[in-house]
């Protein structure tokens, strides 16, 4: 799986997470290595770097500046699942590394 130029946007997520639906991410490969920003919503600008395994499964970390201008940093696992479309969606587990330290789960769809 290579999600090299795929756009994804926030279907759902927990209540102490701060992507919405208004967050767009863009992504980009290189072999195992992926790159993403992404922005909108509550957040001004955030980065993510992570490694994609034979599955597709993504370990990432990220880092955000959300609208009240705090850096807020995380864990997150992505698990994908090809939709009849032929869209991705991830599925996601996540954790503050800053902040309250809390745990949330999301779903990004390819858009």
């Amino acid at each position: 799986m290579n999600y090299n130029g795929k756009k994804f946007k926030t279907q759902s997520n927990s209540v102490n997470g701060e992507t919405s639906s208004d967050t767009v991410f863009n992504y980009n490969q290189e072999g195992n290595l992926l790159k993403g920003t992404y922005s909108g919503g509550k957040i001004k600008f955030g980065h993510l770097i992570g490694l994609v395994d034979e599955m597709g499964n993504i370990d990432m970390r990220y880092h955000q500046v959300n609208i009240k201008d705090q850096l807020m940093t995380g864990t997150c696992f992505s698990r994908p699942e090809v939709l009849p479309n032929g869209k991705l969606l991830l599925r996601e587990t996540w954790q503050w590394t800053s902040g309250d330290n809390s745990k949330g789960t999301s779903i990004i769809e390819e858009i």
